[in-house]
C-alpha cells in the first residue's frame, strides 16, 4: 500500500475510534478520553491508537485498561464503516505530548515571571567590569579617563539617592 493510503485510512480508523468512543461506548472507566492519532502497520493488520487521557495517573490507566477491553467492540465498528480486507487489530497507547506542551508552558510562565521581576540595585547601577576598563586605559587614555569620570559621577549619584530612599523605605526579604 502507498504512503498516502495508509494515512487515509488512519485518519479513517481515528474518525470511527473517536465518534464511537464519544456517542456509543457505555465503559464508565473510560472518561475524557480524546483520539489524537492512529498509525497503521503496512499489512493494515494492526493499527496503534494514540489517545490523551485528562487526569492523574491512575485515571489514565483505569480508561486505558478499559479502551483495551472494548478493542473488539470499536474493531466491528470500523468493519462495519470501512470496507478494508483486514480491520486491523487495535491497540491504545496513552500519547504524552498534550501533557508535555502544558508542562513547558507553565516553565516558560516561571521563566517569565522571573524575568521580568528585577532583582532590587540592578535598575540604576551600569554593568561595567573592570577587566573592561583597565584594557581600555592601555588602548585609549582619554576615553578611559572620561569613563572613570563618568562612572564615579553615577556611583556618587547612585549612593546618595539610596541613601535618601533608605530610611523611608523599610528593607524587603
Amino acid at each position: 500500500m502507498t504512503s498516502r493510503r495508509l494515512l487515509k485510512a488512519a485518519e479513517a480508523i481515528r474518525e470511527v475510534v473517536a465518534a464511537s468512543i464519544l456517542t456509543e461506548l457505555r465503559d464508565p472507566r473510560v472518561q475524557d478520553v480524546t483520539v489524537v492519532g492512529v498509525k497503521v502497520s503496512p499489512d493494515m493488520r494492526e493499527a496503534q491508537v494514540a489517545v490523551s487521557i485528562m487526569g492523574d495517573e491512575s485515571q489514565q490507566q483505569l480508561s486505558l485498561r478499559g479502551l483495551q477491553n472494548a478493542a473488539g467492540f470499536l474493531q466491528s465498528r470500523i468493519a462495519s464503516r470501512i470496507e478494508a480486507r483486514y480491520t486491523p487489530r487495535l491497540q491504545f497507547v496513552i500519547d504524552k505530548g498534550i501533557q508535555h506542551s502544558l508542562l513547558v508552558g507553565e516553565i516558560l510562565e516561571k521563566i517569565k515571571r522571573e524575568n521580568d521581576e528585577p532583582e532590587q540595585g540592578e535598575l540604576n547601577e551600569p554593568k561595567t567590569s573592570e577587566g573592561d576598563s583597565h584594557g581600555s586605559e592601555e588602548a585609549n587614555p582619554t576615553t578611559a579617563a572620561e569613563q572613570t569620570g563618568l562612572s564615579e559621577s553615577k556611583v556618587s549619584t547612585t549612593s546618595t539617592s539610596e541613601s535618601q530612599a533608605a530610611p523611608s523605605d523599610p528593607p524587603t526579604q
